[in-house]
């Protein structure tokens, strides 16, 4: 018990900033019109700042871990899988299909991995988070999208250039993220041994040291914002049980394919397997709900889904921490 009394001083405080964010939101001190605002300042200045410092520690052999990326990446086709096919109905087509597939799979490594995982392990525990991050950007993410382009394409195999022009502009999509791109120059800065003239690093230091609360604060305005825009159209089978799948299934598969490996003589070492544990327990990540509305598929669902993972990680979370037995260090 004292074990889970540690566990939740260390978690309590990312999702009370959630909390804050969301009340501030909700009760109009923080108006909705801001968020954007709030949005592009973690995207694209403090979340890259501390993914260019993170990359230019983390030892380039730990980012390309091809084991790990295997492992994680098959996990993620799996669930994608399993969830485009479980929710298909007459009120669900392809697109909702392909979004609720990247709820599932797409956990907030970003957001809120970096900083919770950051507290639990340690530093040398982001290198797998920033593997996990570009497994989801590039992988999971353009897959997805690539599926939602395809809806009312009739024969896909007939329509091979339609696929491959589906696939480029995803995976352009994903090259326009500002996060990829700040991990490579940091790794890229790190292996070429050059040092950072002062002002600029404590330029990036500042706001790296902003990214974590600024990040949690934007995801509980994203998360009041939903709600106050729901239509209430969505029924709970259709997006309770894909909440439940991010938060349960997906570990789950991270397990079982661990387990796997190990048989195969394939293992990954123990600190790997905890950190991508951690990450796949992570609720839905809050951005989809943003691509969502830009692709026209059914938002409250995607929204809903965000909410209900969100707000039951704070204990599923918190249960895997102690499950794993993760000794927070001191």
């Amino acid at each position: 018990m004292q074990n889970f009394q540690s566990v939740l001083t260390l978690t309590f405080p990312v999702f009370a900033l959630v909390l804050c964010g969301y009340v501030a939101t909700r009760r109009t001190m923080l108006p909705i019109g801001a968020i954007p605002g709030l949005s592009v300042f973690v995207l694209y200045f403090a979340l890259p700042a501390m993914l260019f410092h993170f990359g230019a520690v983390t030892p380039l052999a730990q980012l390309l871990d091809l084991r790990l990326i295997l492992l994680y990446s098959a996990c993620s086709l799996i669930l994608v899988a399993a969830t485009v096919l479980a929710s298909r109905n007459e009120r669900i087509g392809i697109k909702d299909a392909a979004f609720g597939g990247l709820v599932a799979a797409f956990p907030n490594s970003g957001f809120m991995g970096i900083p919770l995982i950051l507290a639990l392990l340690g530093q040398k525990a982001i290198g797998v988070v920033i593997l996990t991050i570009l497994v989801d950007i590039f992988l999971t993410s353009s897959l997805c999208l690539s599926m939602a382009r395809m809806q009312g394409v009739a024969g896909v195999r007939r329509h091979w250039p339609t696929l491959i022009r589906a696939i480029v502009r995803s995976l352009r999509g994903a090259a326009s993220n500002p996060m990829p791109w700040a991990i490579a120059l940091g790794a890229l800065f790190g292996w070429s041994g050059l040092v950072m003239p002062e002002p600029v690093g404590k330029t990036i230091a500042l706001l790296s040291d902003a990214a974590s609360p600024a990040a949690l604060f934007t995801i509980g305005a994203i998360l009041a914002r939903n709600a106050v825009r729901e239509t209430h159209s969505s029924r709970l089978v259709d997006y309770v049980p894909v909440a439940l799948a991010k938060l349960f299934v997906h570990p789950l598969l991270i397990f079982l394919a661990s387990c796997v490996a190990q048989k195969i003589g394939f293992p990954i070492s123990a600190q790997n397997f905890t950190t991508v544990m951690l990450v796949a327990s992570l609720p839905s990540a809050s951005n989809v709900s943003m691509l969502a509305e830009r692709f026209g598929v059914d938002s409250d669902r995607i929204a809903r889904i965000i909410m209900v993972s969100t707000a039951a990680s704070f204990v599923t979370f918190s249960g895997m921490v102690w499950l794993l037995g993760v000794q927070p260090p001191s």
